[in-house]
């Protein structure tokens, strides 16, 4: 929360502003970076996760096969779809720290800049 008193005027920038944004050529290569990394990682974990799905619905000697003690396949394979999803959530951290979030900066800056 800011400390400082701002009005509308003060702080927002012009509806034109925004338009030119979106125009540019910054903004055009932080969404390309975004969908870059967005939708190949979207579509490996969904087909991973259609290939468990399918696995446990069509193989269950494959997925009840023990791997030691009471632990099958299956188990394992649905506990590798937590390490994923965290695992995806790791590298998509790093890939907004290192090529999103200082493009978004930048935007941000010029946006703010422009409103005094």
């Amino acid at each position: 929360m800011s400390t400082v008193e701002h009005t509308p005027a003060e702080s927002s920038p012009d509806a034109q502003k925004w338009v030119d944004v979106q125009a540019s050529d910054d903004f055009a290569q932080l969404k390309h970076r975004l969908l870059k990394f967005v939708f190949p990682v979207s579509g490996l974990f969904l087909a991973w996760y259609l290939l468990y799905v399918l696995l446990a619905d069509y193989a269950h000697g494959f997925m009840s096969t023990k791997v030691f003690g009471n632990i099958n396949v299956g188990l394992i394979f649905g506990l590798l779809q937590f390490v994923s999803t965290f695992a995806i959530t790791t590298l998509y951290v790093r890939h907004a720290n290192k090529s999103l979030d200082p493009l978004a900066e930048k935007l941000r800056a010029e946006i703010e800049e422009s409103a005094k």
